[in-house]
């Protein structure tokens, strides 16, 4: 053991996503997933009152709408804004947020087809009825550039499985400081303590803001991987990467076209995150990701569709390359 050594890298954790999405340190928890962390979020609000509604976004990721959805036992009255046109439309927000609303979800990127929504929009519509906003930054920190004081947000959450280039295991909540500071998660634990260390099981204080969302022992050493990755993206930029994969996706949905295949969701690159959603018709997407794998192309089955996400290490050749091979599955070749 070496706590002393650990510590120091959690905190050098903390900080380099901070600065990723324009955060301070004190408002980052580290937890072990997006699932965790909007837990902890849903644990520290009581909805007992007559704001108890949370409205979730018809692209959120499973996980987070479960979670809302575990809060109906305790007074949580959970409500939906619909896709439309295979997309979520910031605008639409407006018809369903009113003085009962305690929390809106809103993913920022749907896992499915990678479209974008203007959660800072969205956020200024909550704000305007008095709710939070929570949002679920998985699929868009990495490859979108992120400012969450620009946006407004009161909630981000991300992990850096995906275009972190990190493991699964560790995820960040971003938490802004003076809704923290309002908050006492009931999912806890000793490291959401002022001073962990102290070993009192009868206190129970909270850390100032943030990391009075983290809870037990942190990912350690996921932690350090985590930290090589997110240093990678940093020293490339943000704005860098946005730039060279609007070019990738641009190349994707163009090859699609000439391949004779279908997009989920809207083409414009600048629409989406770094994934482009393709139609499988009526073969399942699962069998086509397998098949893709045995000849060396990686991507992910979503329901009826699936997910290309190129990252700035790929190339337009790779982008033809993957999609003809995409083309051949689907064409029965």
């Amino acid at each position: 053991m070496d706590w002393g050594g650990w510590m120091e890298e959690i905190e050098r954790c903390r900080g380099v996503f901070a600065s990723l999405i324009g955060a301070e340190p004190d408002e980052i928890a580290i937890t072990t997933s997006v699932s965790a962390a909007t837990s902890a979020v849903a644990s520290a609000l009581d909805f007992r009152g007559k704001r108890n509604r949370v409205l979730a976004s018809g692209a959120e990721f499973p996980t987070v709408g479960h979670v809302w959805k575990a809060q109906e036992r305790l007074g949580a009255v959970v409500d939906w804004v619909p896709v439309r046109d295979e997309r979520m439309i910031a605008g639409d927000y407006s018809g369903y947020i009113d003085e009962r609303t305690a929390m809106v979800s809103a993913a920022h990127a749907w896992y499915q087809n990678g479209s974008l929504q203007d959660v800072g929009e969205i956020g200024r519509v909550a704000h305007e009825n008095g709710a939070l906003i929570f949002v679920d930054a998985y699929q868009s920190v990495g490859n979108v550039p992120i400012d969450v004081k620009k946006m407004d947000v009161d909630f981000l959450a991300g992990g850096a499985l995906k275009y972190l280039l990190g493991l699964p295991g560790i995820a960040f909540l971003y938490v802004k400081r003076s809704v923290a500071e309002t908050l006492e998660p009931g999912v806890t634990g000793w490291f959401g303590r002022i001073d962990p260390f102290s070993f009192d099981a009868a206190h129970l204080d909270w850390a100032p803001a943030a990391r009075r969302f983290d809870t037990g022992t942190p990912p350690i050493f996921n932690a350090y991987v985590a930290r090589a990755g997110m240093e990678m993206i940093a020293e490339i930029g943000t704005t860098a990467i946005r730039e060279w994969i609007l070019q990738l996706s641009g190349r994707l949905v163009e090859r699609a076209h000439e391949c004779g295949l279908e997009i989920h969701g809207p083409e414009a690159p600048e629409l989406r995150s770094a994934s482009t959603a393709i139609r499988c018709g009526a073969l399942d997407s699962h069998d086509v990701e397998v098949k893709l794998r045995e000849r060396g192309v990686l991507a992910s089955a979503r329901g009826p569709v699936i997910r290309m996400a190129p990252h700035f290490y790929n190339t337009l050749d790779e982008i033809d390359s993957a999609v003809n091979t995409l083309a051949d599955i689907l064409k029965g070749s």
